[in-house]
């Protein structure tokens, strides 16, 4: 009994001198030394398990007495769950990430680097502190509910890169935008969605399916017109820019043009700095006809002679409709036509609807290939 003791004592002794640590680092970014040191605390309690063989159950006590001892001392944050949570995630970034040091020796030392950093003239030395997580903790906290690694690896890669906050990670993730990126990817692009996030090197890869609205605050069941649709997003324009996806800028709404002397209106343009290209967006409420297809390549057609300049690249022209017939489409517009057709939906998607369309979309490329 008294080794048992013992043994907890000396993990206290050591996550205890962490968090001194932690909270005496002069630290520019907080989020990242709190991360790291749960980090440091779950690898502790892993190797600690490890090197007693410990039983679950006796895990568990553990946990309790570490919560409580923590607790009295530092407040709040080592409640049973947040420790199983910092145990947890080391499982799960421990093989992943490249940590060459442990976090102890940097974190007693951190204090020390920052002091020389600021005298340093250099950016490139202007802190030594080693950053290998870019998100709060409470975006890992969510990330390690996420069963699939390629998924995971997905929303921590934009997360960090988009700015997004927890709520709009969660919101993200519930409209499955992994899934709706990859449903118009091969295998090996689905694996560089996984391993690099979105990158957007042609029309293609900005393109979602289907473009999710429910921000919009419109009734799926009730009537309203385009006029109606459009006037939602113009009000919400900065979240449907969002949903648009990376490198997106409105220009302007119903914009017109005139060409033979009759009067034509594009419901929403917008400019992609990444593709350096216009984006036209038509919006449908009804069923999709080859009449909206043909307007919309005039419009694409007017804005490559008229509207873009020599070095931009080809206007797109994205057609955002309640239902699409994927044959209609694809005998309607030439072939390399820079116009997309794509469902828009008014409700979170059900992720296993959105995963079923996915494996669908996977082995019809099979199928194809074959």
């Amino acid at each position: 009994m008294s080794s048992k003791k013992n043994d907890n004592a000396v993990l206290l002794r050591e996550i205890r001198e962490l968090i001194l640590a932690a909270r005496k680092t002069v630290a520019r970014n907080i989020d990242t030394i709190q991360v790291l040191t749960c980090f440091e605390i779950g690898r502790r309690i892993i190797e600690h398990e490890q090197h007693g063989k410990r039983r679950a159950t006796y895990g568990k006590a553990t946990l309790k007495e570490l919560s409580s001892a923590l607790t009295h001392e530092f407040g709040w944050g080592f409640s049973e769950d947040n420790l199983s949570n910092m145990r947890k995630f080391y499982l799960v970034y421990g093989e992943q990430k490249d940590i060459s040091e442990t976090l102890s020796r940097k974190l007693l030392i951190a204090e020390k680097s920052e002091t020389a950093s600021r005298k340093s003239s250099d950016p490139a030395k202007s802190h030594t502190l080693m950053r290998p997580f870019s998100l709060s903790w409470s975006h890992y906290v969510f990330l390690i509910g996420l069963k699939s690694t390629e998924e995971r690896r997905f929303y921590e890669i934009e997360a960090a890169a988009q700015n997004w906050s927890l709520r709009e990670l969660k919101r993200q993730f519930d409209s499955g935008l992994f899934e709706r990126l990859a449903a118009s990817r091969n295998k090996t692009e689905i694996k560089k969605l996984a391993l690099r996030g979105q990158e957007i090197a042609k029309p293609k890869d900005v393109l979602k399916d289907p473009y999710v609205l429910e921000f919009l605050g419109l009734d799926e069941r009730a009537a309203y017109s385009e006029t109606d649709l459009e006037t939602a997003i113009i009000d919400k324009l900065e979240r449907f820019l969002r949903e648009l996806g990376k490198g997106f800028l409105f220009e302007a709404r119903q914009k017109r043009f005139t060409f033979d002397e009759e009067h034509f209106f594009v419901d929403l343009v917008f400019y992609n700095r990444l593709l350096r290209c216009y984006v036209l967006v038509d919006l449908k409420i009804g069923k999709l006809t080859h009449q909206d297809l043909g307007q919309m390549q005039m419009y694409v057609n007017y804005y490559d002679r008229y509207m873009k300049t020599d070095d931009e690249n080809p206007t797109v022209g994205i057609i955002l409709c309640k239902k699409k017939h994927d044959a209609l489409v694809e005998i309607t517009l030439p072939k390399g036509a820079n116009i997309f057709a794509k469902q828009y939906q008014l409700y979170l998607p059900s992720k296993a609807e959105l995963k079923q369309k996915l494996l669908d979309w996977t082995k019809k490329q099979e199928v194809e290939r074959r």
